[in-house]
């Protein structure tokens, strides 16, 4: 049997030992912003598949009861509706969550919009749509769920982006979201190093979800608009939200217990 070593580091206590591996999601609570679509849905079907209760946010009630019907996941899935560019909305989340989950080990803001727009057209209405959604709402529900998270000593994945790490052509907005979010990974991964939270993010390329396929709309026939996006990649296509949902679940994982502030990219070779 294998030893536990403890000590007393930098940023306070450690226990690493033994019981680092011995479960992975069983009976754990998983929240998921932005659940009920592409990554996030994708996330939640690996999480319940592990033995994990989720709950699924978002603001349409008819996408979040169809997104139950097809995880089937019985009792160990639910959703809750909010509104999560208001900071209220944000805290009560957080709390029924927490209540329903019983405890909350894991949450994954997926949540996001995506935005084309010149630099020199940028309104304050779209300035407001993107950065209220890809960055104060992931902020202030990470603020809400940081104290259950200290309880369980639990951990937080955001989906960032390749436009968080590189510019991208008529997009800067977006980019400045996915931005902000990477380096909130980073900054919140020292703050609660402390209390044994982690803090990590994915950043995808283009994947394969209803986002993808509103982007490609413009393009004469849908197969020409994949192909012309996925020309870009070293890998010759574009990712699926499986793919990036299973980086997202092994971050949210014991097997990553000592992967903290790391921003994973996950986009077939895009920003090597």
């Amino acid at each position: 049997m294998a030893e536990k070593t403890a000590g007393k580091g930098r940023f306070g206590d450690f226990s690493v030992g033994e019981d680092v591996h011995v479960e992975e999601m069983k009976n754990r609570g998983v929240l998921i912003a932005g659940g009920t679509s592409g990554i996030g849905l994708a996330a939640a079907r690996i999480f319940l598949s592990e033995g994990a209760r989720v709950v699924l946010a978002g603001r349409n009630a008819a996408r979040g009861e169809a997104a139950l019907r097809d995880l089937a996941g019985g009792e160990r899935a639910s959703f809750i509706s909010a509104d999560l560019r208001e900071p209220s909305a944000c805290g009560a989340l957080a709390r029924q969550a927490k209540e329903r989950l019983g405890r909350l080990d894991v949450l994954m803001n997926s949540a996001g919009v995506y935005r084309e727009e010149a630099a020199e057209e940028l309104t304050e209405a779209s300035y407001a749509e993107v950065m209220d959604t890809n960055v104060k709402g992931t902020m202030f529900l990470s603020r809400a769920a940081l104290p259950f998270l200290r309880e369980t000593k639990g951990n937080i994945v955001n989906v960032a982006s390749d436009a968080g790490v590189q510019g991208n052509y008529l997009c800067s907005l977006y980019c400045a979201s996915k931005g902000a979010v990477v380096l909130y990974t980073r900054a919140l991964a020292i703050e609660a190093a402390r209390f044994g939270v982690r803090v990590n993010c994915v950043a995808p390329g283009d994947v394969l979800t209803p986002m993808t396929e509103a982007q490609i709309q413009k393009a004469p026939t849908r197969e020409e608009g994949l192909s012309a996006m996925a020309s870009v990649y070293p890998l010759g296509r574009i990712g699926t939200a499986e793919e990036i949902a299973a980086v997202a679940y092994f971050l949210a994982s014991p097997k990553a217990s000592f992967v903290t502030g790391a921003c994973w990219s996950v986009d077939g070779g895009l920003t090597a």
